[in-house]
């Protein structure tokens, strides 16, 4: 289980497990979600939401480990831009440190 800010302050957190991050992979949600100036902010998050309702409304109860993803971390009373920005980070440490622990098969 993973802790992220939600605020600048560090008086709000957010939980993240192993399995938010591993949906967050699965459907590639952050792949070309940031515009070209990287600035995470309210309209990215907006957008995120957005495009998870229609996920979510597309597959009706099929994917539990995305509406969990919604309920717990997306979602959560706290989440901001700041937050999000945080999530973001945290994903890319999790995605270069599982890349660095499973060895590459040589096809």
């Amino acid at each position: 289980m993973f802790t992220i800010q939600a605020n600048p302050s560090g008086s709000r957190t957010i939980h993240v497990s192993e399995a938010h991050l591993q949906t967050i992979n699965q459907y590639a949600l952050f792949r070309n979600f940031i515009d070209s100036t990287g600035i995470v902010d309210e309209d990215v998050l907006d957008k995120l939401k957005l495009t998870l309702r229609s996920m979510l409304e597309s597959q009706v109860g099929q994917d539990k480990a995305l509406l969990d993803l919604c309920l717990d971390v997306i979602y959560h009373p706290n989440m901001k831009a700041y937050g999000l920005h945080q999530l973001v980070l945290l994903f890319i440490n999790w995605k270069s440190s599982n890349n660095e622990a499973q060895p590459q098969k040589e096809g």
